[in-house]
């Protein structure tokens, strides 16, 4: 039985590097259901396999096993509403690509991505990208973005393709790890991978001005090695990002800035919406939590249909 690791996925055949670097299509072997966990796709890229060859002519392999994973992000599956899928998994980090116009990612839509990491306590960077598209108004408003995320313990950049700004610090937060990309479809994450990886050649799109809105143009998620041990995850734009695994009771404890206030709060079980004596809604009175951040945190708990 070989190990090796999956570099692509395309639904139902899977691309496998092996440990000498050589790469099998590879499909799974009957049916497999990983515990208490429901979702579209049962392996991941990232993901640690056992395989073996079926045809060394044609370059086949069937996956046999799935090896315990470190981490993973997940999202509500869009066409099932019930079941979970799997973004990528076994990271050292994830990087989310934000832009404040063509198109606009809300805080909303940053906050959620966030929580899907925090809950397996991924290290994420929020790079706001195209700030070469951004008047002073605009800029000042990313920077403001930059200092409430920083605040809170997140790492930033902000970044321009075009112009080449922070092209290197980018370049540099990637050294030597595995790294998932996400985003909305359109925020510039080929373009940014291209400026540092030139020959990788991701296939790019126009956004759409009439609908400020991106066109898919990474169709299968799928891992690229920029240089030895450096990896890059690409994953299809993500139009929506619902929560899965995630109880409302759970919610607040991926909020860096509410988790060290969590016990302060009068009722052990405090939601944070009415309760008397809460020590959160408290810290946002009194401006130590961002209302924006509050009212992404209210979304979350009510189930409100707002992903975007």
């Amino acid at each position: 039985m070989a190990h090796g690791l999956v570099i692509r996925s395309t639904g139902s055949w899977y691309d496998v590097r092996n440990t000498d670097g050589h790469i099998y299509r590879a499909r799974l072997k009957g049916k497999f259901k990983i515990k208490d966990l429901k979702v579209t796709n049962p392996i991941a890229v990232g993901d640690r396999v056992q395989f073996e060859v079926e045809d060394e002519v044609e370059n086949t392999a069937v996956i046999f096993d799935i090896a315990p994973r470190d981490n993973y992000i997940i999202r509500q599956s869009v066409h099932k509403t019930a079941h979970g899928h799997i973004l990528a998994a076994n990271l050292d980090q994830a990087v989310l690509l934000a832009t404040l116009t063509l198109p606009r990612t809300s805080l909303g839509f940053i906050d959620r991505f966030l929580v899907a990491a925090e809950s397996f306590r991924i290290p994420t960077t929020v790079v706001f990208n195209k700030t070469d598209i951004l008047n002073e108004e605009g800029l000042e408003f990313q920077r403001e973005l930059q200092d409430l995320y920083e605040s809170i313990g997140y790492n930033t950049l902000a970044t321009s393709a075009i112009e080449g700004d922070g092209v290197e610090a980018f370049r540099k937060l990637l050294d030597g790890k595995i790294t998932l990309l996400s985003g909305h479809s359109g925020v510039g994450k080929s373009s940014l991978v291209n400026a540092i990886s030139p020959s990788l050649d991701l296939r790019t799109n126009e956004v759409s001005t009439f609908a400020n809105k991106g066109v898919h143009t990474t169709t299968f998620a799928e891992m690229f090695e920029l240089t030895p041990g450096t990896f890059i995850i690409d994953t299809p734009g993500i139009k929506e990002l619902g929560l899965v695994e995630t109880s409302k009771e759970e919610i607040a404890h991926y909020f860096p800035e509410m988790r060290n206030r969590l016990n302060q709060c009068r009722f052990h079980n405090c939601l944070h919406i009415n309760e008397p004596g809460c020590a959160i809604k408290e810290a946002v009175i009194e401006g130590d939590i961002a209302e924006s951040r509050y009212n992404s945190y209210l979304s979350m708990v009510s189930g409100e249909d707002n992903r975007r």
